[in-house]
């Protein structure tokens, strides 16, 4: 069944959403970066079950990552500095896509060193049938060029997203960085230039330290910092990004249950992401899409799309 044909949960809750154009049998995806090519987690769990998920960053070309070390526990995190290690668009395309079961929801996401390369990537992807949308990865918090710098920069950032949107007609997101001072600002050009959703967000960019040896615990010295503990800052971000524009919000940052994901629900967003989560449970998105109905049920939502910025946010 697509997206569109899906009906209501066990439950009896609709839990079919759209996000950005693109039509989910529920609102439970897998961020990128989190859950390789799809078919690394279909034993742990039915794809067909989730929303979709958001495959590995793709460069045009294949790309080595950082040298080890460049993952580091935290408290209440995970510090990682891989630097989109992909297989490059033709392998993703012609190898990675052909393994994937029918009826399972792919978006591409997609990383350049400047918005002709993002364009021109966004391009060959986009033209695939597999390929539901693509996300723009503007906001990677460990790369030496690209990435972070167009989230930074709103003119930079505006560039970037009218060149890829003149690139494809189908369904576009933006991620973004959290490391900005106004996030409000960011999404408003993203809305501006002509982008379909923006995702929120993007790992903090953190460090962490070996006193032993007096030295980073990551090659790169610099990571980017996702888990639990960045959660109150997502939702900071998704709650002020949809009151500053229309365009749906996918949010990201922390989810560990389905308690976690209606949060970012209820501050605005239209579905959400899991993605650090996955290393610890590689079938969760599925149970914490079973927990969004239930949520829903319980609470007299008839479906899941209602519970989107249904945050009571009066003081007192």
């Amino acid at each position: 069944m697509s997206g569109a044909e899906t009906p209501g949960g066990a439950a009896g809750v609709d839990e079919r959403v759209v996000l950005a154009g693109i039509p989910l049998r529920n609102a439970v995806l897998t961020a990128s970066g989190t859950f390789g090519y799809g078919t690394e987690f279909a034993p742990f769990l039915d794809l067909t079950q989730i929303g979709g998920f958001v495959a590995k960053s793709l460069t045009l070309e294949p790309r080595f990552g950082n040298p080890p070390p460049r993952i580091a526990e935290t408290p209440a995190g995970m510090l990682n500095a891989i630097s989109i290690e992909n297989v490059g668009v033709r392998a993703f395309l012609e190898e990675k896509l052909p393994a994937l079961p029918e009826g399972v929801v792919v978006i591409a996401s997609a990383f350049g060193t400047a918005p002709e390369v993002y364009a021109e990537l966004v391009a060959r992807v986009s033209a695939h049938p597999r390929i539901a949308g693509v996300e723009i990865n503007a906001s990677c918090p460990h790369v030496k060029a690209g990435g972070i710098e167009f989230g930074q920069d709103p003119k930079l950032l505006a560039e970037l997203v009218r060149t890829v949107r003149a690139a494809t007609q189908g369904p576009l997101l933006v991620k973004l960085s959290p490391n900005v001072t106004r996030i409000a600002d960011m999404a408003r050009v993203c809305e501006a230039e002509g982008a379909d959703g923006i995702t929120l967000i993007n790992a903090v960019q953190a460090m962490e330290v070996d006193v032993e040896r007096r030295r980073p615990v990551l090659s790169n010295i610099l990571g980017g910092l996702s888990g639990p503990a960045i959660r109150p800052i997502a939702l900071r971000m998704v709650w002020q990004a949809a009151q500053a524009v229309k365009i749906p919000i996918c949010g990201v940052g922390g989810i560990t249950d389905a308690s976690d994901a209606v949060k970012f629900l209820l501050c605005g967003a239209t579905a959400v992401q899991v993605g650090t989560t996955n290393y610890l449970d590689p079938g969760a998105a599925a149970a914490i899409a079973r927990g969004i109905a239930d949520y829903a049920q319980r609470h007299g939502f008839a479906r899941v799309a209602d519970l989107t910025g249904a945050l009571d946010a009066r003081r007192g």
